[in-house]
């Protein structure tokens, strides 16, 4: 395998997070006295971390506030709802058999990726899982991949990165990473392409079987 690291996205790519997410959203806003956002909005918001996604939500002035109630309830409730994705696991056994390192490169908070991915049995699989509020930076910025990389031991020529998101494309592009993207998260696949994605599978036992093959 050309690849000797592999750096995946977390929701929407390896796990699906976006019931919680949402969850969370609607009691922020119902406690605020904003109607409560639907899911094709959450998840228009998501992906540049949880401040960019509460700013969007609720606006500037309310963000403060918002927050102080979103982080709470985040963190007592965040694993109600959470479930791997197809193929998760053996995409990530399968990498670890071939000697292949792993690690998460998410926009997500960091102790939230990592306390998810504990929970959902991928711990034991991961290299590393890097996250917001584990460094100043958060994707695409390339000071956040380089550190991933370094952390790691890996040489960016034989990094793959796998993301649902044109902030991982970018995060990829930024950083020198080849790309896979997958349609199961926040963006369909002409998104992906228009972002500058050549690369794109449905799901990750489709990226599994070109891997492997």
């Amino acid at each position: 395998m050309h690849y000797r690291t592999v750096l995946f996205d977390l929701d929407g790519t390896l796990l699906d997070h976006f019931a919680a997410i949402h969850r969370c959203h609607s009691y922020t806003m119902r406690q605020l006295g904003l109607a409560e956002p639907t899911m094709a909005q959450v998840r228009a918001a998501v992906g540049a971390g949880v401040e960019v996604a509460v700013e969007r939500l609720v606006g500037p002035e309310l963000k403060p506030a918002a927050l102080a109630l979103y982080r709470p309830y985040w963190d007592a409730t965040m694993l109600d709802d959470v479930e791997l994705l197809p193929g998760a696991k053996e995409l990530l056994a399968f990498l670890k058999q071939s000697g292949v390192r792993t690690g998460v490169f998410t926009n997500k908070h960091g102790p939230s990726s990592r306390l998810a991915c504990a929970h959902l049995g991928l711990a034991g699989l991961l290299d590393a899982n890097f996250g917001a509020t584990d460094t100043p930076w958060l994707k695409p910025d390339p000071p956040f991949a380089r550190h991933v990389l370094a952390a790691l031991g890996a040489d960016a020529a034989t990094t793959l990165m796998v993301g649902d998101s044109p902030y991982d494309f970018e995060a990829a592009r930024n950083a020198g990473l080849a790309f896979y993207g997958v349609t199961t998260g926040t963006h369909t696949a002409a998104e992906l392409r228009a972002a500058g994605a050549t690369e794109i599978f449905p799901d990750l036992p489709a990226i599994q079987r070109r891997l492997a093959g």
